[in-house]
């Protein structure tokens, strides 16, 4: 008996006791219909936003064990409700921690329509889901048959509540296709053995197409399901599906505001900041990374005794910016570098030179949570260079016709990038070299996990634009701020 089997009979066991202390004749007759548009949600977000959301409230599951130990549902919805176009609530006591009576708390909290999930194989799961005030339910191919999902669906349908068919494998993605599913839920963990693989969603998005006309494609909404932990991975799959469900690697996060902005919005970097004023407006605007350029062609260099200056006044003038320091080199020596990862409070080292996979390795061997990014100059000719085993982040930059590396205001040709879409066991990825406002559109369009500005929000070399980092934040920002006002005004 595999571990879904073994769900499945203990879920049958569990709804004798539940059906005994609370009849089905007790509450049925009291039932309204749904009122919240699950199908509605998802589908506003992928047309304004190109992608919609399912945040997950999870306790707990089989693969990962306790997740999230400090559990308090304001917190998380809180964090939520500005990033989800619909919320997910596991209400699977023995396996997933989970509570029916989270969903009424969690109603109460958010205006976003509410997804049951749960293994349903009985329609007094349905009222039930329904009394507790779920606006739509998940029905699982791998547990039911065509006959019982027909059953279960037909009912939900009259509640008003919509229904998340969830398909593990080909077979059941034809039979999703012949039942006439809207929203197609295409998990990418094996629920047998419980490992993720995101092609998953390639190759049953691709199923689905050749199965299917442009009306029925036009009218169906496919949510990507399980191993969603980046936003290169969103990226990646935005192009395939509508929407996301995820879970386990948000619920992880103490900073659960900070992780949703990450997923959904990116993780972008503003480079060669040159003052403590400008690090304070990089951050404000909404930039996870700030950057000090030590490389000795640099219009925006820094010396040591200046980074220390701009730390100290950053954090004298202002307690609460937080921000993540990245020290930029080239080709400077291992004592340079280990100089400053002493000195300074540094997330990262970028290597924005020609340093070899050697002297990456030394520098891995100081031995400190630093992590290490390398800058790749892409001109006309070059493939993407990712073969880089020793390094945490690639950043890909154009290359210059004059040899200046970086903040030259130059792209490269970003079509070079498409490999990546399919590329799921690759490096993170940042992008550079000369995103501005006019091309952002395009630029948050790429396979990666973020940008890396310079530039393009500067009104002379090394002379941050607060305007110019206010404009481009906010447009990232943009689906962000549009859920806000949407919420608030509700």
């Amino acid at each position: 008996m595999n571990v879904l089997e073994k769900i499945v009979l203990d879920k049958r066991d569990e709804l004798v006791g539940r059906k005994n202390t609370m009849p089905l004749f007790a509450f049925k007759d009291g039932l309204e219909p749904s009122t919240r548009n699950f199908y509605s949600a998802i589908k506003q977000d992928k047309t304004k936003n190109n992608r919609g959301f399912i945040l997950e409230v999870k306790k707990a599951s089989p693969s990962k064990g306790l997740i999230r130990e400090d559990f308090d549902l304001e917190e998380i919805c809180s964090a939520y409700r500005n990033y989800a176009s619909c919320v997910s609530v596991l209400t699977d006591e023995k396996y997933f921690q989970g509570d029916f009576e989270r969903l009424p708390k969690v109603r109460e909290l958010m205006q976003q329509p509410i997804l049951c999930k749960d293994f349903f194989v009985d329609e007094y799961q349905v009222y039930l889901a329904r009394l507790y005030g779920a606006d739509a339910i998940l029905l699982m191919l791998s547990v039911l048959n065509d006959e019982e999902y027909r059953s279960l669906a037909d009912l939900a349908l009259s509640l008003e509540m919509d229904i998340l068919t969830e398909v593990s494998n080909a077979e059941e993605m034809d039979r999703a296709i012949n039942l006439n599913a809207n929203i197609v839920g295409i998990n990418n963990r094996n629920l047998r053995d419980l490992s993720t693989d995101l092609n998953q969603t390639i190759v049953l998005t691709e199923q689905f197409l050749l199965g299917t006309d442009s009306e029925r494609q036009a009218n169906t909404l496919l949510i990507s399901e399980s191993g969603i932990y980046t936003h290169q991975q969103v990226a990646q799959l935005s192009t395939l599906v509508d929407g996301f469900l995820v879970g386990s690697s948000l619920m992880a996060e103490k900073d659960l505001d900070k992780a949703c902005s990450k997923l959904t919005c990116g993780e972008h970097k503003v480079c060669g900041l040159t003052t403590s004023e400008h690090v304070i407006g990089a951050v404000q605007a909404g930039a996870e990374f700030t950057g000090l350029i030590f490389a000795e062609q640099s219009k925006r260099k820094l010396g040591l005794s200046k980074a220390k200056q701009i730390v100290d006044d950053v954090r004298a003038s202002n307690n609460a910016i937080r921000t993540k320091y990245v020290a930029v080199v080239q080709n400077q020596s291992i004592e340079f570098v280990r100089d400053l990862i002493n000195e300074l409070p540094l997330f990262a080292v970028q290597l924005h030179g020609n340093e070899s996979e050697d002297y990456i390795k030394q520098v891995r061997a100081l031995g400190t949570n630093c992590e290490i990014w390398k800058a790749c100059s892409i001109g006309a000719s070059e493939d993407l260079p990712l073969n880089w085993p020793n390094v945490d982040r690639i950043v890909l930059d154009a290359k210059s016709v004059d040899g200046e590396l970086g903040g030259t205001g130059q792209t490269f040709e970003w079509s070079k990038l498409a490999p990546l879409f399919s590329k799921f066991d690759g490096p993170k990825i940042m992008l550079a070299g000369g995103i501005s406002i006019s091309n952002l559109d395009s630029a948050l369009s790429q396979p990666v996990i973020g940008l890396d500005l310079n530039s393009g929000v500067e009104s002379s070399p090394g002379v941050k634009s607060t305007e110019k980092l206010n404009n481009i934040f906010n447009k990232i920002m943009s689906r962000t701020a549009s859920l806000k006002d949407q919420h608030e005004s509700e």
